[in-house]
């Protein structure tokens, strides 16, 4: 069974940093692109990294670049989005979205984890 499970949420204040883990299993992990999506309640999902399979090219929301980082370790199926300088528009619940090719668009297509609560407090 193809499985995501992202992990490392949690509460912090603005000004301060969490990293998002994202662990693949029943894949071939190195097959496909990672990216990393994000939504509130009542507002639409958006993309704010990704990372490609093959070349390691990352692409990155205005709203996240300079503060957001995104990698990938193959060897432990395992993709990170280290997250600094959160802001309080940050708070969403975080997804990882396994495709061959990221398609920017949530929940549509590939493999999709349950998500971890991101809060940043003011």
């Amino acid at each position: 069974q193809v499985q995501l499970v992202e992990s490392g949420g949690g509460l912090v204040q603005s000004g301060g940093s969490l990293r998002l883990t994202c662990a693949a299993s029943g894949l071939t992990f190195s097959d496909y692109g990672v990216g990393w999506y994000r939504q509130a309640p009542g507002k639409e999902c958006e993309l704010v990294a990704s990372i490609t399979k093959t070349s390691g090219i990352t692409t990155y929301a205005d709203s996240v670049k300079g503060r957001f980082t995104v990698s990938r370790d193959n060897d432990k199926n395992a993709s990170y989005l280290d997250m600094n300088n959160l802001k309080p528009e940050d708070t969403a619940v975080y997804y990882c979205n396994a495709d061959p090719t990221v398609q920017g668009l949530c929940f549509i297509w590939g493999a999709w984890g349950q998500g971890t609560q991101v809060t940043v407090s003011s």
